[in-house]
């Protein structure tokens, strides 16, 4: 009896799409209020059981709850993306008549599953419950121990003819190698503990994608942020600031990005070419993401189930058309905010203790989903979107 319930207790918490800490909460709530019927051994093994998960190569399941010093798993994996854009940028800087592409990063689910299982399932291992700076370097090791990316120069020369000039093409191939989590298995020695741990981790995809593609769970200061969100304020300002929210630190900036999916988009991380004009990135490849004003389109695209996208796709100059001019001390919570030359957009999110606005944006300069200050931000437009104001 024992038995088979801790089984059923650890099967829930393996395999729930979005596990967190609270899970633990919930599950000594459940023991406490069954009083006599669950005596206090089982509720002692519960608590046990939760406690050895946390510490297994399973507390993975737990990383996405937020803190001050720690950060989702999908943000942790857009920080090792960073990595990449600059190891591919270093790669193809140069001037090229073409640059091609072969091969793929290998599959962040194997890359997460690898990582916890080498991390939390060694011998004095490190949990992986919680994803900070240190847990955020290891997953970084054994994503490049699983990643070589290497660059050849095929120059061509051409013979312009009898009346032409000679010239010379120079392609610039790229390939990407890939290890599987079958061979990191082998080269990282795992026992016959990790392998097992790694199997089952891997047994279930949907398990860690629910985990990569979870846009619930909040950076911190995102979080306070949303926490902060006026009562009174209108449920349309409400839903796409919270869904702008719930990006950031986790989609990378890709010029011309753009999405009109809801929810997590599966492209976001995978290597895609540039192709809008108009950037030093164009025709060069990258993880895809967002550019700014895309991730401002994916918010109202969200927030509205799909029926409305402000500027429609125009990019940021468009969108500053579809808003009325307002001053910054009028400023609400969901107004755009615009760079000069409308370069850049961003959402107002709402304002920090010492009564700062806040502004979140997808920025080229952080390569990432971020909230700061007034930086750079010079006017700011009330959409007629929100009509009810």
């Amino acid at each position: 009896m024992i038995q088979r319930t801790g089984a059923k207790i650890l099967d829930w918490l393996r395999r729930g799409a979005a596990v967190t800490t609270a899970g633990a909460k919930a599950l000594t709530s459940f023991f406490l209020a069954a009083g006599g019927a669950v005596t206090a051994f089982v509720l002692f093994s519960g608590i046990v059981l939760v406690a050895a998960l946390m510490a297994s190569p399973f507390g993975i399941l737990f990383a996405n709850e937020p803190s001050p010093d720690t950060i989702p798993l999908n943000a942790a994996v857009a920080e090792v993306s960073k990595e990449v854009c600059s190891t591919l940028a270093e790669l193809q800087d140069g001037d090229y008549d073409s640059i091609d592409l072969t091969g793929a990063l290998p599959g962040w689910r194997e890359v997460i599953a690898v990582f916890a299982v080498r991390t939390a399932g060694a011998e004095n291992g490190v949990d992986v419950a919680t994803m900070d700076a240190d847990r955020v370097d290891r997953l970084r090791a054994v994503f490049w121990d699983m990643t070589e990316i290497t660059s050849e120069v095929d120059t061509i020369y051409h013979d312009g003819g009898e009346n032409g000039e000679d010239w010379t093409e120079h392609i610039l191939h790229l390939a990407v190698a890939a290890k599987s989590a079958e061979e990191m298995s082998t080269d990282y020695r795992f026992t016959a503990y990790q392998k097992k741990a790694l199997a089952e981790l891997l047994d279930d995809p949907a398990l860690l994608d629910a985990l990569l593609h979870d846009l619930d769970s909040l950076q911190y200061d995102a979080a306070m942020l949303r926490r902060a969100l006026p009562r009174n304020l209108s449920k349309e300002r409400r839903a796409v600031v919270e869904r702008a929210l719930s990006l950031a630190g986790k989609v990378n900036y890709f010029w011309g990005g753009k999405s009109l999916v809801f929810g997590w988009d599966d492209r976001w991380g995978q290597l895609a070419k540039v192709t809008a004009d108009g950037s030093s990135t164009t025709g060069t490849y990258r993880p895809y993401g967002l550019d700014c004003s895309g991730m401002v389109d994916w918010a109202f695209y969200n927030a509205t189930n799909g029926s409305y996208v402000i500027g429609h796709g125009g990019g940021a100059a468009m969108q500053h058309s579809y808003c009325t001019p307002v001053r910054w001390e009028d400023a609400q919570i969901g107004d755009l905010a615009f760079y000069p030359d409308d370069e850049h957009v961003g959402i107002v999110a709402g304002w920090d203790k010492d009564g700062s606005i806040q502004i979140v944006h997808c920025a080229s300069s952080y390569n990432n989903v971020v909230i700061t200050g007034k930086e750079g931000f010079v006017v700011v437009g009330h959409p007629i979107y929100y009509t009810n104001d």
